[in-house]
């Protein structure tokens, strides 16, 4: 039986590679059981976001926010 010599640099090379297959391969089951999750939820009329609270969106306006500085300043001003 003849032993083969594997060289450093070929491992270094060869783990990395190996890595890249096992998360290749796990993006595209994820991907892939996401879809078909989502087919089976629509067809099943279950909506993911059913039990969930949305909270509002929050809009700045340069005026209002002029405005609530300005107050604010007086308000300081004032106390002195």
């Amino acid at each position: 039986m003849r032993l083969l010599y594997i060289d450093a640099s070929a491992v270094s090379i060869i783990i990395p590679a190996i890595a890249g297959v096992v998360v290749g391969i796990g993006s595209w089951l994820f991907l892939h059981f996401r879809r078909a999750k989502s087919k089976v939820s629509k067809k099943l009329g279950i909506d993911e976001n059913a039990g969930k609270e949305v909270e509002e969106d929050i809009v700045i306006n340069d005026e209002a926010q002029t405005e609530t500085t300005e107050n604010a300043v007086t308000e300081d001003t004032k106390k002195d």
